[in-house]
């Protein structure tokens, strides 16, 4: 698997990091197993994309629809629009709101990332799907409720999913997107959300004196269609790999205050629908958020006392490990604030700050010169581990707040000379506790990946992969378990095609599996488990186990 090849295929998406996004689960309907047997190969058409994702629950209350946006995308213009509430459900403490992208594409196109942001706040990240001659349709789902501050006035809208369309890549990307909100009514009330949402459009940030609970949510995605778009598999400059990054694949996301480090997160390892050099995976399943580009979550209430000083503060999110220069990493951010309504000024102090040494290590083993086959070898370790404490004088007393987070990443690359072997099996593990007062929140979040490709003989591309993205959630509340959620979502995915050949040249043959299970307050009556299978683009299996 030579550069070009992955580069071309599996960093399909070549968009500029800096201005691009992407994400929300596409839930399409359950669609009934394809009757009679599958194809011997791919043709010219397939079914349409899905998740095995549960679809947003929605209250039985009155509800209310307004049109964001609609726009066909052929370039990197950007859609501009403006948005009003509705007035028929309520002037802002909405049971639930639910945006839906309603997207349609055909003929031949790269998978592209997009955004949608209202008022500088995004509110959704996005990748699309690879089209089929015959043309494709989906959906993407998402709860937006916690932008209930945002939401409730008029804004400016803009989204945008960067495009090429010329003689060669003829997909017009055409989608719809809508927000519909469910009054708070009856026995449904409006839930606890933010009362300010905050976008970090500068580093300079000011927030309101009575702040009491502070979050960031980071949409942190390496893409770009550089090397940073599959970052886990880059090599220190001394190994002959046609991806390099000096310190190797670790990479950790980070937030700082005023120039301390204030959160650290591991990156998700997501995999676009054009990834691992072999887009037959991710015709009708995609990995694990790939159309959801979930953001990561730092708590940052520690210091809200010293963002409360009146000051303007210096908030800044980075990712560590990427290559001094190097591009392909995008990281829009928002802060989430709850006030103290009954002051005008909450006080308290940053007590505690502990940090590990950051650990990376890559050491590189090199193919035995001379004997056919022979694989280099890069093993990499890292981990990285952060307490704050901090506490606040409420108006309803003293309130402690402490977030311990702890992240590593085990990876095993072995390639051969020309890459036409290429594998990795990888594990991140982010690990995060957050105490307040007498309640304290466990999260174990565990991330894999398991994939090989190698290029044979005829040119006949093979590659084999298996994704997870885990997590276990406890919260405890005076040393009782109050509240329990477990995810478990799983890909698998075998396709083989001749590469360097036109499209209906390449004989693709691909089998995949997903599943994905929820149970705990979470899933909608307390578990979710489905299960797709599909055969050279046919949906042969669509089985639900609650």
């Amino acid at each position: 698997m030579r550069r070009h090849r992955i580069t071309g295929v599996l960093g399909a998406i070549a968009l500029a990091a800096a201005t691009l996004a992407g994400a929300g689960p596409a839930h399409a309907t359950t669609a009934a197993p394809a009757g009679g047997e599958p194809p011997a190969e791919f043709g010219t058409d397939w079914h349409d994309p899905l998740t095995a994702a549960p679809p947003v629950t929605r209250p039985a209350t009155r509800s209310c629809q307004v049109t964001l946006a609609e726009a066909q995308f052929r370039d990197f213009t950007p859609y501009r629009g403006g948005y009003t509430p509705p007035p028929g459900c309520g002037p802002d403490h909405w049971a639930k709101v639910v945006l839906r992208l309603d997207g349609k594409v055909k003929g031949r196109q790269y998978d592209r990332l997009g955004y949608v942001t209202l008022g500088d706040v995004e509110i959704l990240r996005t990748s699309t799907p690879q089209p089929s001659p015959d043309g494709i349709t989906w959906s993407v789902e998402k709860d937006v409720t916690r932008y209930r501050d945002t939401l409730s006035r008029p804004q400016p809208v803009e989204m945008l999913i960067g495009n090429v369309v010329n003689d060669t890549y003829t997909g017009v990307i055409d989608v719809k997107v809508t927000l519909t909100f469910y009054a708070a009514e009856g026995a449904t009330p409006a839930p606890d959300t933010p009362d300010r949402v905050l976008p970090l459009t500068s580093p300079a940030v000011s927030t309101p004196r009575n702040t009491e609970r502070l979050l960031a949510e980071v949409y942190a995605t390496g893409s770009g269609g550089g090397c940073e778009e599959y970052w886990y598999m880059t090599t220190p400059d001394v190994a002959p790999y046609s991806c390099k990054a000096a310190d190797g694949p670790y990479r950790e996301v980070r937030i700082s205050v005023d120039g301390a480090l204030a959160g650290i997160a591991a990156p998700f390892p997501t995999v676009w629908t054009g990834g691992w050099s072999n887009p037959f995976l991710w015709y009708v399943t995609p990995g694990p958020r790939a159309f959801d580009v979930q953001p990561v979550l730092y708590d940052l209430t520690p210091y809200a006392a010293l963002l409360n000083d009146g000051r303007p503060h210096r908030i800044e999110v980075s990712v560590a490990g990427v290559p001094a220069g190097q591009s392909g990493w995008s990281t829009p951010t928002n802060l989430l604030l709850w006030q103290d309504q009954a002051r005008e000024v909450v006080t308290g102090a940053l007590t505690r700050h502990e940090q590990s040494d950051p650990a990376n290590s890559s050491r590189w083993t090199p193919a035995t010169p001379g004997t056919p086959g022979a694989e280099h070898r890069l093993d990499t370790e890292g981990a990285h581990r952060l307490t704050v404490t901090g506490h606040l004088d409420t108006s309803h007393g003293r309130v402690t707040t402490t977030v311990t987070r702890a992240v590593r990443n085990t990876s095993v690359h072995r390639w051969t000379d020309g890459e036409n072997r290429d594998a990795l099996t990888a594990t991140w593990n982010d690990e995060e506790t957050v105490t307040r007062g007498a309640t304290a929140t466990r999260t174990a979040r565990t991330y894999t990946m398991d994939g090989e490709t190698t290029l044979g003989a005829g040119d006949r591309l093979r590659t084999v992969l298996s994704l997870g993205d885990r997590a276990d959630t406890v919260t405890l509340r005076g040393g009782r378990s109050v509240d329990v959620s477990r995810l478990d979502d799983r890909y698998k995915g075998d396709a083989t095609y001749t590469a360097n050949v036109p499209r209906d040249q390449r004989h693709a043959v691909a089998t995949t599996t997903a599943r994905h299970r929820l149970h705990g307050s979470g899933a909608p009556g307390g578990c979710y488990d489905r299960a797709l299978t599909t055969v050279q683009g046919t949906l042969t299996e669509d089985r639900r186990r609650c």
